[in-house]
């Protein structure tokens, strides 16, 4: 598995989490979830990638309210799901 592999692999599992999370109602483990996946995110944004995965990275990144709205839920699980599936098809 390629370190790239496992950055987007990784961001893509923190990204449901928070969504997961938000819709659960546990705002504290969504928004720990939260800065997690910028930690991910800042590593991925030197990576070479396709350009929608580029500008993934850099909404993400350039997010910076630490708080998790639902919408911004159902955002960044749109995200995880773009994520995953680029992710299975990059060597």
């Amino acid at each position: 598995m390629t370190n790239k592999k496992m950055l987007i692999g990784s961001l893509s599992n923190d990204l449901y989490r928070v969504a997961n999370l938000t819709a659960r109602g546990s705002q504290k483990s969504a928004n720990r979830f939260w800065q997690e996946s910028k930690r991910w995110s800042l590593e991925l944004s030197n990576q070479d990638l396709k350009d929608y995965i580029k500008d993934i990275i850099i909404d993400l990144n350039s997010d910076i309210d630490s708080n998790v709205s639902q919408e911004k839920a159902e955002k960044l699980l749109m995200y995880g799901t773009l994520l995953q599936n680029y992710s299975v098809n990059i060597d």
